[in-house]
């Protein structure tokens, strides 16, 4: 069986030209001219690190969070540069409190690590976590909607809804979740891991109490470069996971919120320099704006999703409407038996090791059953997922 042909924006990618990458949505992938350019700000780090942190970092950090702030639909002032969206969900979860009794709604297509920090933050505050379940394969969003409101109690304080859930694909109707449950005194935990560079996403229309989005995902930004934005109403309950001087320093004409997210300790700020650089020059490379990008993302993996589908006769688990740029696919109802979930499904290794794709493939207990999950970036082509899915006619 022939190679598949591969996305013409291949080559502005370092990828492994033998592996057929179709699982950007896991760590996405950083183009070569940004890791050149995170170079070049490593350089200027440690040509006078002095200056560069004194001087330099304070208008390059602003700028960047400038850049995000346009691209995601705030101000600036509200947004803070973290490592990722799970810690920006420890940041929210664990600096709030909770009185004993109170509630906590998390679907459950969660992201694991994300609900662990729930599950940890309600023992110690005996808060209690109401699980919303979600079928999977599903029909529209309207269940969705209608089963996340029912949990809704007078004892509801919080709710974790994603953009885009990690286990199973699908877009989460979260504009019209956070506007029902913020107007009943929910506060929202926005968790949109997948969200900048996948989705168009408008933070100040949509009033969420908190959002935190990676960077290096579908923005492609090098690894560890995230945000977190504070609704300016409760920016003075929220800390950073680690105190430091910014906690007493003197406020000046900024907020305490700037001063303690703004500093926190000694690392390499790199990735976060080059956000503007970034979403210009990928822009310019590939001949398309931002939202240009994610509908082209969007197109390939509904084509993928259903290249797959066809050929293995599965209808596919929901509409095309809830697709983003990742499509998972149920392609047995229940778990593989006599698996452990914390080692590599054996048709994950096959389809690595002896057909060279890349691909996620696990079994979930909740949605009982065992997934495929396709991505699509621009360096991806409509033959790859052809080549995928006659792969897995014949190794199913």
């Amino acid at each position: 069986m022939n190679r598949p042909e591969k996305g013409s924006m291949r080559k502005h990618w370092g990828l492994d030209d033998k592996t057929i990458f179709l699982n950007h949505g896991s760590y996405g992938a950083t183009p070569t001219i940004v890791m050149d350019e995170q170079k070049r700000w490593q350089h200027l780090m440690e040509k006078d690190p002095v200056k560069f942190y004194e001087e330099i970092a304070p208008d390059a950090l602003l700028q960047s969070r400038k850049t995000i702030a346009k691209l995601v639909n705030c101000h600036h002032d509200d947004l803070a540069l973290i490592e990722n969206a799970t810690s920006g969900v420890n940041t929210v979860l664990r600096s709030l409190e909770f009185e004993k009794g109170d509630e906590i709604i998390v679907p459950n297509h969660s992201y694991q690590a994300c609900r662990n920090t729930i599950d940890f933050v309600a023992k110690k505050w005996g808060a209690v976590v109401i699980t919303c379940d979600i079928p999977f394969p599903i029909e529209s969003n309207q269940i969705i909607i209608d089963r996340v409101m029912k949990c809704v109690s007078k004892n509801t304080k919080l709710a974790m809804i994603d953009t885009v859930t990690s286990p199973t694909g699908i877009r989460m109707p979260f504009e019209k979740l956070i506007q029902l449950l913020e107007s009943r005194g929910v506060n929202v935990l926005l968790d949109a891991a997948h969200g900048i560079g996948m989705i168009p996403l408008n933070l100040d229309a949509m009033g969420a109490s908190y959002t935190t989005s990676n960077c290096h995902k579908w923005l492609c930004a090098p690894k560890g470069t995230a945000f977190l934005h504070v609704r300016k109403d409760l920016q003075e309950q929220i800390h950073p996971l680690v105190i430091s001087h910014g906690m007493t320093f003197p406020l000046g004409d900024t907020t305490r919120f700037r001063h303690e997210f703004d500093w926190t300790g000694t690392r390499d700020i790199s990735a976060w320099c080059v956000l503007p650089f970034l979403i210009k020059e990928i822009s310019l490379l590939v001949g398309m704006n931002w939202d240009e990008i994610m509908q082209h993302n969007k197109t390939l993996a509904i084509k993928g999703r259903n290249i797959i589908c066809n050929e293995l006769n599965i209808v596919p688990p929901c509409p095309d409407e809830m697709i983003s740029s990742i499509a998972t696919i149920k392609i047995s109802p229940k778990q593989i038996e006599n698996h452990n979930l914390h080692e590599p499904d054996p048709l994950h290794l096959e389809l690595l090791k002896n057909y060279k794709i890349q691909v996620p493939v696990w079994s979930w207990p909740n949605p009982d059953g065992r997934y495929i999950r396709i991505s699509s970036q621009l360096y991806n082509h409509e033959d790859e997922y052809k080549y995928l899915a006659s792969i897995l006619k014949k190794c199913l």
